[in-house]
């Protein structure tokens, strides 16, 4: 199997060590250790290696779906490899633009089709995603909350674009890992039915990052082919991970009530920064990430976001690492100090180059 680089991991490891400031990071600013109990006991393997099956349990029901049909993961990230490595072998459609790896791994492994957002909106267009599967195709990729824009597409929409993807036969996979900072967040796809499968975790909605912990639920036969791939990956989750993640969702009312409140007061200070500088976005619904248009004078989102870190030491996304080259992705879930002053920072360069 061979690979493209993954062009934001690849940018941000090129500039983020050395920046002053990262303005890129695509989720709530991470919570502090001290806000749980950190002793796991026995540093073992989590037995059994799909996770704590109470636990499994507790996230299976809160998308209709039972501890054999949930696994545990290291990270979101896992979980989506996974359920590729499983289930992608002929045709996948994934919903652009989006996060690298829900495009580049599954084409991969098999032929791929993309279906872009509709323009200026980025909305969801579940009849362009109807056209372009086939009968051979094995899965259909999408994150909502979409990342890099923001966009939230609404139930209406998702359901029927599992019933398209359903009656064809097909799985459709919804990354949802910053699903629960929405105020009112819509169903999980897991439990749309038989060929809803959600991946999610604690990396984004929670700050929680660190923990590498994340899961999958969908389908039985699903989960014992991603169990069957993990045996060969990282072979059980995080046990220091499942043990703060656990306390972490007992917790997630106050947890996510306090991140959408951070998150909220952040997006207004980007909008009227955005506002001040005439600069349109892609107005996000929800999540931490927006799409920003690349200003005036500048040959695209890599030369406008080079000149920045270079000039300002202030790290934004590139839109060519998600193949959009005029547009780059701000993140606002950092610490608010840190927004206000990477702010400030881009206006100074803004105002030697505009």
């Amino acid at each position: 199997m061979r690979i493209e680089p993954f062009a934001l991991e690849r940018w941000f490891a090129e500039v983020e060590a050395d920046a002053d400031i990262m303005l890129a990071e695509s989720g709530v600013r991470p919570l502090d250790a001290s806000r749980f109990d950190t002793d796991p006991g026995e540093l073992g393997y989590v037995i059994p290696t799909a996770g704590d099956p109470e636990f499994r349990e507790t996230i299976g029901a809160h998308h209709d779906r039972s501890a054999e049909e949930t696994v545990f993961t290291c990270g979101t990230q896992e979980a989506n490899f996974l359920a590729f490595l499983s289930l992608v072998d002929s045709h996948a459609v994934v919903v652009t633009p989006t996060y690298g790896s829900l495009s580049e791994v599954p084409a991969a492994l098999a032929e791929t089709t993309e279906v872009p957002l509709s323009e200026p909106d980025w909305t969801l267009d579940v009849d362009a995603v109807a056209e372009a599967i086939r009968p051979d195709t094995d899965l259909v990729v999408l994150a909502n909350p979409n990342n890099p824009t923001g966009r939230y597409h609404d139930e209406e929409a998702m359901r029927a674009l599992y019933e398209v993807c359903a009656d064809n036969g097909t799985y459709l996979l919804c990354d949802e890992v910053y699903r629960l900072l929405d105020d009112d967040p819509a169903p999980p796809v897991a439990s749309f039915g038989r060929y809803g499968i959600s991946t999610a975790g604690v990396s984004k909605s929670f700050g929680l990052a660190g923990l590498r912990f994340g899961w999958l639920c969908g389908p039985t036969a699903v989960v014992a082919a991603v169990e069957n791939w993990k045996d060969y990956t990282t072979i059980s989750p995080s046990k220091f991970g499942q043990h703060v993640a656990r306390q972490a969702w007992d917790r997630r009312e106050e947890i996510l009530a306090e991140n959408r409140d951070h998150t909220a007061k952040n997006r207004e200070l980007v909008v009227e920064f955005l506002e001040e500088h005439d600069l349109s976005w892609s107005a996000p619904d929800c999540g931490t990430n927006a799409f920003v248009e690349v200003p005036e004078g500048f040959a695209g989102g890599e030369s406008f976001c080079r000149g920045l870190v270079e000039a300002e030491s202030v790290v934004l996304a590139p839109g060519e690492a998600f193949d959009r080259p005029d547009w780059f992705r701000i993140g606002f879930g950092l610490p608010q100090e840190e927004l206000v002053e990477g702010l400030a920072r881009v206006d100074s360069f803004l105002q030697r180059h505009t």
